[in-house]
């Protein structure tokens, strides 16, 4: 591999040390050499040329050759960088440490043998070599760096841009809803959505394995999946998680990645929730505060994982009255780790909820977010946090309601089922089939 080009420039007021150190260096083809007689004009002839290495007399009459050696090192000098051997005639180590004190590389008694001196400019002038190749990689790298951050920051807004807004929420007649979504990194891998279309509400919530662009990305495929089959009206809970579930792990596969994610969808309507899909567990909370926990485990398999998960999906049935609710979330919550690495928990979690379930679903929404920063305290957060708080309105005259569900029930039971009913409809457990994965998210 052929060396890197070295041009030495001497400064010194003496053309016949000039001469001389021109002699030795003239039969190396890949040095090139340049001399500047007036110290005064040392950094424009430096500029010029644009040395590899200079050598500077200590011992000038137009300038002292320390006063040299500082404007040499000067911070805004163009000269600061490049390797600098001072010549001098004496040898004395209170000059040399003053020298080297100033930013001199090196110290050499003049005029030394022919072989040391080439062999000196030649170790400083590579040694300045890799110095500007290790600079101008690290400016490309700070560019891509730059770059990337910018494409993530991008990433993240629209993962924040495509977030049901609050006056989609407000328009959701039956249901409070309150969501909060904090990813740990630029870009996060949790996911949310809330989509009402002909008065039933599909709530969605998963956790894709991992942080940043992939996941990020991931994540905003996910949603848009989740959206398509909303608008098309796909209310099978089977049909609907085994589409997502191909169109995710097609497209991973296509990604050469190694992603997958988890995820529950909640499909609600005119008091009745159904919950399929396999994700943390799904809190249901009663009027009074009391809290159910419903495991979601057989309910379906990891989204992107294996391309054939129909086997795998089912769903349940839950029951809202006035004030029940649901809290959905992701493990950024019960997984925190405060200073002293202990872990939030889900029993601390549950009585946050509990405690607070009177309120409003914003006001346990931020009473749960501020006791898990609370908790967290000074601890670096290494996990995404999500959380979505919904809650049935209060139905006046629940009697009569309850009374007029059952009359129509009753007349249901007479006709053929409407599309919506068939939301509710138990699907036959396949256990000989089901797996279990508990490994899957790590």
């Amino acid at each position: 591999m052929a060396e890197d080009p070295i041009t030495v420039l001497l400064i010194d007021d003496q053309p016949m040390i000039a001469e001389a150190v021109r002699r030795m260096l003239l039969p190396e083809q890949d040095i090139t050499f340049h001399y500047c007689s007036d110290p005064t004009q040392a950094l424009k002839v430096a500029k010029s040329c644009q040395p590899t290495i200079i050598l500077q007399d200590l011992v000038m009459p137009e300038m002292e050759g320390l006063v040299l050696v500082r404007f040499l090192r000067a911070e805004n000098a163009p000269t600061k960088d490049i390797p600098l051997i001072v010549l001098s005639s004496k040898e004395e180590p209170l000059i040399k440490a003053k020298a080297f004190a100033l930013g001199a590389n090196d110290y050499v008694v003049k005029l030394p043998d022919k072989a040391e001196l080439i062999a000196r400019i030649r170790y400083h002038s590579k040694a300045y070599a890799n110095l500007l190749k290790r600079n101008e990689a690290e400016a490309i790298l700070q560019a891509e760096n730059l770059r990337m951050s910018k494409e993530l920051e991008m990433l993240r807004q629209m993962q924040r841009m495509i977030l049901p807004t609050s006056e989609e929420l407000e328009a959701i007649v039956d249901l409070e809803i309150a969501g909060y979504m904090e990813p740990a990194d630029e870009v996060g891998g949790d996911y949310y959505d809330i989509l009402s279309t002909d008065d039933i509400v599909t709530i969605a919530i998963g956790d894709v394995t991992g942080h940043g662009l992939e996941s990020g990305i991931l994540m905003v495929m996910t949603q848009t999946a989740v959206r398509t089959l909303k608008e098309i009206r796909e209310l099978d809970p089977v049909k609907f998680l085994d589409a997502l579930n191909r169109t995710i792990y097609k497209n991973v596969r296509r990604m050469n990645s190694e992603k997958n994610l988890t995820l529950v969808v909640l499909t609600y309507s005119k008091g009745k929730i159904s919950i399929s899909g396999q994700h943390e567990e799904t809190i249901v909370v009663r009027n009074g505060g009391d809290i159910e926990r419903v495991n979601t485990m057989d309910l379906g398999f990891p989204i992107g994982l294996e391309e054939e998960i129909s086997d795998f999906i089912n769903h349940t049935i839950i029951q809202l009255n006035s004030g029940d609710g649901v809290v959905l979330y992701t493990d950024g919550i019960p997984e925190a780790y405060n200073i002293e690495k202990a872990q939030y928990g889900i029993e601390r979690f549950c009585e946050v909820i509990s405690q607070n379930w009177h309120d409003s679903a914003e006001q346990i929404k931020s009473a749960i977010i501020h006791d898990v920063k609370q908790f967290i305290g000074t601890q670096k957060v290494f996990d995404d946090i999500t959380l979505v708080v919904i809650k049935q309105k209060e139905i006046e005259n629940q009697e009569i309601f309850d009374h007029q569900e059952s009359s129509e029930k009753e007349l249901a039971e007479e006709e053929e089922p409407f599309e919506e009913e068939l939301l509710f409809e138990e699907v036959k457990l396949k256990p000989n089939k089901r797996k279990r994965l508990g490994f899957f998210r790590r």
